[in-house]
């Protein structure tokens, strides 16, 4: 199988050409045709020499993603279901707000971090998704923009689809890199956030990185019984270990994080964890913002959606503690809304489909 051309920098792809015996400024031109022409053939091209495009067809590809489902919802929100190469599945999602057309990618194929609310973690880690395969997410969804001819563009991108990005760092670091940069799709580093379940270690490398990059950390509880109870992780990296890599990125950075906590009825939703999640923020409540997220149901799972009012009053007792925060607004509720629905959906249908033929083949 060929790499996929998306899976290179800027500067990996000059030294690469060079490499390859061309010229120096080839790179400038191939990026411009792949990510502001956005062709999605080297043959293409126009400007670039033949033996350019030759040696480019014979090691890349500029599609390893094909289409398998795309639903739209009556808010705008779309959500694609994207098969790679090898068979496997994932979902990528656009979502429409006042402020621009905000893509939510996936890393991984499944997760390994096995938070108990979440359909993306029902099916295991698969693989690490490429650097290319991340970013050609971006790029389907800029290519169907492109084809309603209506001159939208992905303003915003959010990783916090399938996987944990921190799992698959370095890849995740090349992506950053190849959408950010202003030769290219330019968009805005401050308009970029990557969340994770608390991979304490690459915290502090993140920080060190000296990126714009928002940072989002899903805490989900604010003490270690209920936060490993419904997140498996914090077995690895309790509070104790994950406060102070937090304390680090915000004093290397002086950015503000946001904190995602999921709502679950009766588990973690009452004025008692406000209080508490609220002291375990103070002390850098300047820089910390929480988004309250009222939870999607998944099929075969335990959690309930929090009532309107216990949303409310957690919220409220936040507020008055000082600790900025917001509920956040949904988007697509009426296509499969939970990050990996629609893929553990696909799965399943993909199962039955398969048993079906066996027992009516007699196997």
């Amino acid at each position: 199988m060929k790499t996929s051309i998306y899976g290179l920098t800027f500067e990996q792809l000059t030294d690469w050409l060079v490499d390859h015996g061309e010229k120096k400024f080839r790179s400038k031109q191939v990026w411009e045709w792949l990510y502001q022409k956005r062709v999605t053939d080297f043959d293409d091209m126009k400007n670039v020499n033949q033996s350019c495009i030759d040696v480019l067809k014979e090691n890349f590809t500029i599609e390893t993603l094909s289409e398998e489902i795309k639903q739209e919802s009556e808010d705008g929100t779309v959500k694609y279901l994207f098969k790679l190469h090898d068979g496997n599945i994932i979902e990528t999602v656009m979502m429409r707000f006042n402020y621009g057309l905000s893509v939510c990618v996936t890393t991984q194929v499944g997760c390994n971090i096995g938070c108990s609310f979440c359909a993306s973690g029902v099916l295991r880690k698969n693989r690490d998704l490429t650097g290319g395969e991340i970013t050609e997410q971006i790029m389907k969804v800029q290519h169907d923009l492109d084809g309603k001819q209506k001159g939208e563009r992905v303003s915003h991108i959010v990783v916090m689809g399938i996987g944990e990005p921190f799992d698959n760092y370095d890849n995740l670091i090349d992506f950053l890199n190849v959408v950010n940069d202003k030769k290219g799709l330019s968009i805005g580093a401050r308009h970029i956030t990557v969340s994770t379940s608390g991979i304490a270690p690459k915290m502090y490398e993140f920080a060190d990185e000296g990126i714009q990059i928002n940072l989002a950390l899903s805490i989900h509880a604010p003490n270690n019984e209920l936060r490993t109870q419904i997140m498996k992780i914090n077995r690895a990296y309790p509070l104790e270990k994950l406060m102070p890599a937090i304390d680090y990125y915000l004093e290397k950075t002086n950015r503000r994080i946001t904190f995602e906590y999921i709502l679950l009825k009766d588990v973690n939703d009452h004025v008692k964890e406000a209080h508490q999640l609220a002291d375990l923020l103070m002390d850098k409540k300047h820089l910390s913002y929480v988004n309250l997220i009222p939870y999607n149901p998944v099929a075969d799972n335990p959690y309930e959606r929090s009532d309107k009012e216990a949303i409310l009053n957690f919220y409220q007792t936040l507020m008055d503690r000082g600790i900025k925060c917001g509920v956040r607004t949904e988007h697509g509720t009426d296509i499969d809304a939970a990050c990996g629905q629609l893929r553990s959906k696909q799965i399943e249908k993909e199962k039955a489909r398969k048993k079906g033929k066996k027992e009516k083949a007699g196997v």
